[in-house]
């Protein structure tokens, strides 16, 4: 599938003088900047749907953790004394 991308020339000329620096081609350089930003965009989507999904969970069962109960065990992970998940609560 051959695509076309038409950029003003100022970005044109960022783009061709950001890959003479990294000695890689203007093709390289937009390509690997859309895939970052489609990676950055899925994983965004993907934090918003879990954090909605755990939300509704929350409304429904109202059991959670505070804040400084997940600081307190995470303080603990890499430790002699690592703990495990604590239980939720209402």
């Amino acid at each position: 599938m051959a695509t076309s991308l038409k950029i003003d020339d100022a970005l044109k000329s960022r783009v061709q003088h950001l890959a003479a620096q990294r000695r890689r081609s203007a093709h390289w350089i937009m390509l690997e900047a859309i895939q970052q930003y489609v990676e950055r965009e899925e994983a965004r989507e993907s934090f918003t749907q879990e954090a909605l999904a755990s939300w509704a969970a929350y409304k429904e069962t109202d059991r959670h953790l505070s804040g400084q109960e997940v600081r307190i065990w995470l303080n603990t992970w890499g430790t002699a004394d690592e703990s495990a998940v604590p239980e939720c609560h209402k």
